[in-house]
């Protein structure tokens, strides 16, 4: 009996094109895998996981490793369900991802040291084989619950495809590009910007492991690469360079997971000559804007729906000089099928995904202006940090900034922020710059000048931390 799988389908065509070209590349421009020694070793590792039962659980943590298509093709081909785990997890975290979604095993370097990733292994684990009913789920991406435990968004492989299709038609991504993997695959931007276009549309990779900014350029030199789905810390950090290399290859830049300054965009153009495109996106429907044409004029602004994305502004939640902004409702044949183990179908069913952003909606497409779970409650008075965060930035001489709350005896929360920039700025010349334009309860009470502001492996940053780290 022929399996029924869109991605294995999708994945047989691309071969048929595709058997002897190179598809995944070293840094140094070794070929790692051909297409061909793709689907060798997806056999090769079907025939290690026979012994799981259909349905069973296998989490994936190896980093950017070149065996990760073939891993998949795998899992999918035995109906197995891949769990990704991001290798910064700590073991806590681990441990306590793999009870929840009840993992049979785990995929894992074998053993630690300067070649560790060459070698895999799998690792059983004693679990129970879950009935996942009628639409059993093909992957499982973890993310963030309303509680301190993880929970995970179940998606088919259908589903997958179609976030794949959605990208690659719009971003205009084909397979006479080549992509610069370094964001992590684990994560949901890496397999929908890398994983799932090598293996659907034939779109080969160069496999990134170092993260430094300064050897992500110059392998991006190297290699030369057409297309970099990054992030702004990447972009920030190569505006600072100096003795930059030429990217004569390089046609088209992506950045998503955090928004994208508009100085950062400025200082980019001027100086490699190549536009910055803002994504956005979520773990529960992948891609949902794009900037197609990059004006980069306005703090947030993430561009159009996507194609085959409907987007629907939802009910007023906030105001932002003195203009209405709401949540919006993601439509579109890439949104999870809902969360695991406990569902939430107010926020996320079957076809509609509802996220944390608050949205403005201009004539040009849509701005992100702060999340509802972010919001500052100063006294009684709410406080949006991405609207003091534009104001600070308006400040000559700062680079980054991030806004948040600090828990308050006496307003129960105060306005804070941690601030990147020159030498020459000081924290009593930001506070009165905000005195004199800001409303007294937008000012921060303290703003606290650093060398970077701490992000995350998905270069995400926790305002929620902050303000714990900078507690009174």
């Amino acid at each position: 009996m022929k399996l029924n799988d869109a991605l294995i389908d999708a994945w047989e065509k691309a071969l048929d094109h595709a058997s002897d070209r190179p598809a995944i590349f070293a840094t140094t421009g070794e070929v790692l895998r051909l297409f061909c020694e793709i689907e060798e070793q997806a056999r090769d590792f079907e025939a290690k996981i026979d012994m799981f039962d259909p349905g069973s659980v296998v989490a994936i943590q190896i980093g950017n490793h070149q065996d990760w298509p073939s891993i998949l093709l795998a899992c999918l081909r035995r109906e197995l369900i891949v769990l990704p785990l991001e290798q910064s997890i700590s073991e806590q975290q681990r441990g306590t991802a793999l009870s929840i979604c009840c993992a049979s095993a785990v995929v894992a370097p074998k053993a630690f040291g300067a070649n560790s990733h060459e070698v895999l292994a799998l690792r059983r684990r004693a679990s129970t084989t879950r009935d996942w009913g009628d639409h059993p789920p093909s992957l499982l991406k973890l993310t963030s619950g309303t509680t301190a435990a993880p929970r995970a968004i179940r998606f088919r492989s259908e589903q997958l495809l179609a976030d794949c299709n959605q990208i690659c038609d719009t971003m205009g991504i084909t397979d006479a590009d080549l992509n610069f993997g370094v964001i992590p695959i684990s994560h949901s931007y890496g397999l929908s910007n890398l994983l799932t276009p090598l293996i659907a549309r034939g779109v080969p990779m160069v496999l990134s492991r170092d993260r430094l900014p300064r050897a992500v350029l110059a392998d991006l030199a190297r290699t030369n690469a057409t297309v970099f789905p990054g992030m702004p810390v990447f972009y920030q950090a190569f505006c600072e360079m100096e003795d930059v290399p030429a990217l004569p290859k390089l046609r088209l830049c992506i950045s998503a997971g955090a928004p994208l300054p508009v100085v950062v965009a400025r200082k980019f153009s001027e100086k490699f000559k190549l536009s910055i495109h803002s994504f956005y996106g979520a773990s529960e429907c992948g891609g949902i804007c794009y900037d197609r044409e990059p004006a980069n004029e306005i703090e947030g602004f993430v561009g159009q729906p996507m194609r085959g994305v409907e987007m629907k502004m939802d009910r007023p939640m906030a105001y932002v000089s003195h203009v209405h902004v709401s949540h919006v409702s993601v439509r579109s044949a890439a949104v999870g099928d809902g969360y695991f183990p406990e569902p939430d179908t107010e926020k996320l069913s079957t076809g509609c995904f509802i996220p944390d952003d608050l949205l403005l909606k201009h004539e040009a497409g849509f701005q992100i202006v702060g999340r509802s779970s972010d919001v500052i409650n100063v006294a009684g008075k709410k406080v949006n940090p991405a609207e003091v965060e534009a104001h600070l930035l308006r400040f000559m001489g700062v680079r980054q900034v991030v806004v948040f709350g600090r828990e308050s005896a006496l307003r129960n929360e105060e306005v804070a922020a941690c601030v990147v920039a020159d030498a020459d700025v000081s924290e009593a010349e930001l506070l009165q710059f905000c005195r004199g334009e800001l409303s007294d309860w937008q000012v921060p009470r303290r703003i606290f000048m650093v060398d970077a502001v701490p992000v995350n492996e998905r270069g995400k940053i926790s305002r929620r931390e902050l303000g714990r780290r900078f507690a009174w």
